[in-house]
């Protein structure tokens, strides 16, 4: 299974690709996209879109994985990132890759162990478990932790969804 791990942005938007399962996962890429604040808002979603589309065409994922943040507290962050979001989505659906999303709690608990885990706990599992040895950006990282985070939750979900199937 190829899993495309997206930790959203507007500014830095990271991306992540892991090949395996959760017992042997491999390290396929990783780039943090930065768009320019002087960029015009149609420039900046044109450019993100473009590349989740040359990535989702060159490693064709069987699964995305994106985080899911809830932005309460700032609404104009949470607009341009909901907007990163969606085109990011719709370069997912004009592909055919399904998208599962996850809290950032999710994806602590299941590469750390608790919900609670500090960023550097989630970069140091990341590298262990890939055996990257290089430092790279903290998005990147983050995108890589959603990829691993699918492949752990995977099995499961094909479970239940083949339970319910069944009924």
């Amino acid at each position: 299974m190829i899993v495309l791990g997206i930790d959203p942005g507007l500014a830095n938007l990271g991306l992540g690709l892991v090949e395996g399962d959760v017992r042997k996962a491999r390290h396929l890429y990783h780039v943090c996209l930065t768009t320019e604040s002087a960029w015009i808002m149609p420039r900046r979603l044109q450019y993100i879109h473009e590349e989740v589309t040359r990535l989702l065409a060159e490693y064709r994922p069987d699964a995305v994985a994106i985080e899911d943040q809830i932005l309460r507290k700032q609404a104009d962050v949470a607009f341009k990132v909901g907007q990163a979001f969606g085109v990011v989505q719709l370069a997912c659906a004009q592909a055919g890759v399904p998208i599962h999303t996850y809290g950032p709690m999710q994806v602590k608990r299941s590469l750390v162990g608790t919900g609670r885990a500090e960023k550097e706990q989630v970069i140091y599992m990341v590298k262990a478990s890939l055996g990257v040895r290089e430092l790279f950006n903290n998005h990147a990282a983050d995108a890589l932790a959603l990829a691993l985070t699918h492949l752990a939750s995977a099995p499961m979900q094909a479970r239940t969804a083949a339970g319910l199937a069944l009924r």
